[in-house]
């Protein structure tokens, strides 16, 4: 690649990240041409893509953008998932696929929204359900509290109804 097509590439590449909630640098030792065109085609699914890069390439990138310094773990061959939509959905189709081929591509670290994950944290951000799955659990989490508090409300106006009615009954009883 010459100087300029590199200088275009880092620019390029540079709006991906800046525009990422999620970026994961993997390793991808072990995986063939075709297992990685399935590893992106999982990813693209997921609003997610997948990317080998040089990694001094990666680090020109990172240079000038408002992340954490990751530049330790841009060493040997690494791929980098670049999460538009997510993280949770870009790290689970990762582990996902890696399940079915000898644990590869293997996490390196990964940033989310300007905090440093480690391997651990990434594995398990891949466990927690899908956006939409939590966004219900906690609508239902916040339902229950929430009707509660409606019928308690509705009770104590039927209750003041109820009075108000036996008021209105006594005094027309003491004007009658």
């Amino acid at each position: 690649m010459k100087r300029v097509e590199k200088q275009s590439f880092v620019e390029d590449f540079r709006e991906r990240l800046q525009d990422s909630p999620a970026i994961f640098l993997t390793d991808f030792s072990g995986l063939d041409v075709k297992s990685m065109t399935v590893l992106r085609d999982e990813l693209r699914k997921t609003g997610a893509e997948y990317m080998v890069v040089k990694n001094r390439l990666v680090q020109l990138a990172l240079r000038d953008l408002d992340l954490p310094d990751i530049s330790e773990w841009l060493s040997g061959p690494t791929g980098v998932v670049i999460g538009h939509r997510g993280p949770v959905e870009a790290a689970k189709a990762v582990a996902e696929f890696a399940k079915g081929h000898a644990d590869r591509p293997v996490f390196k670290v990964g940033v989310l929204e300007k905090s440093v994950l480690g391997p651990s944290e990434i594995e398990r951000l891949a466990k927690l359900p899908p956006r939409e799955q939590l966004l219900a659990m906690v609508a239902g989490a916040l339902e229950g509290p929430l009707s509660s508090f409606a019928a308690v409300l509705e009770a104590k106006l039927h209750e003041m109804v109820g009075l108000l009615t036996a008021l209105q009954e006594k005094r027309e009883g003491e004007g009658g």
